[in-house]
């Protein structure tokens, strides 16, 4: 007689919006909770929602209105070793749904190994779709250019859900405030290599402007095998506004600019 899917957990983390930094849900993490509770629905499991860090930040009660009856916190400060308290949890679930990477934490998409290395489970990463059947679990893999691949494994396990799986979380007001957070005390462990860790703002990368290109491609094919003017003009004489002028009639006639 095969073994029926009874416990399910989701690991959850703490976004942060990319415009105005203000945290907010993890969206992977979202798709990993709405995959969860397809699955918990249709199987019947029990599912918990699990977050290690601060249980005050607001940004938790987001994942109330996501579906998550309630969410449990694992009391954990930065330094902690967040993997190891997570595992200790998690260590009689069937399947464990994870985000593929964070949103404004550590961003180093490692968690999910990690935890399944802790756990001795197996871990398909990139998931878009997972079906159980028995003590199966078929998972459905993202991969570039449009590639899907089947990928078949055994529970327990550990997958990793791809921001773009086939689910649509829905928001309702109405079960945040139905729902609960709850703090779980453990005994986490300080990181080894918390002291060698440095937290700060991410700087972005300067964005480099460039002309669209209008020849057909028969001139582009040519201009890569012979060496031609491509034009333009160099400007040294006049004050720095005549130059700048320039530049800026540049931006507007080439509409990299709309001002």
């Amino acid at each position: 007689m095969s073994r029926k899917l009874s416990r399910i957990a989701v690991l959850v983390s703490v976004g942060r919006h990319p415009v105005s930094g203000v945290a907010r849900y993890s969206r992977n993490d979202a798709a990993a909770l709405e995959m969860g509770r397809l699955l918990a629905s249709e199987h019947g499991a029990r599912l918990d929602v699990l977050h290690a860090g601060d249980a005050a930040n607001p940004a938790l009660e987001e994942y109330l209105a996501l579906g998550a009856e309630r969410v449990e916190v694992l009391a954990c400060s930065e330094d902690n070793d967040a993997v190891a308290a997570l595992a200790v949890r998690v260590r009689d679930h069937d399947l464990v749904l994870t985000g593929t990477c964070a949103e404004g934490a550590f961003d180093s998409g490692m968690l999910p190994y990690q935890l399944a290395d802790a756990l001795g489970f197996p871990l398909v990463g990139a998931a878009v779709e997972a079906l159980v059947a028995g003590t199966n679990v078929t998972v459905r893999q993202f991969l570039p250019k449009g590639v899907r691949r089947r990928v078949e494994i055994t529970w327990p396990a550990v997958v990793a859900v791809h921001p773009l799986a086939s689910v649509t979380p829905r928001y309702a007001y109405a079960r945040q405030r139905a729902g609960a957070i709850e703090v779980s005390p453990v005994s986490a462990r300080v990181d080894a290599e918390a002291a060698a860790w440095r937290v700060a703002p991410v700087q972005r990368k300067p964005v480099r402007l460039a002309a669209q290109e209008k020849r057909s491609g028969h001139a582009r094919m040519l201009s890569a095998t012979t060496t031609e003017s491509r034009g333009g003009s160099v400007v040294i004489e006049g004050t720095s506004v005549e130059k700048a002028q320039v530049i800026l009639s540049y931006l507007r006639e080439h509409q990299l600019i709309d001002y």
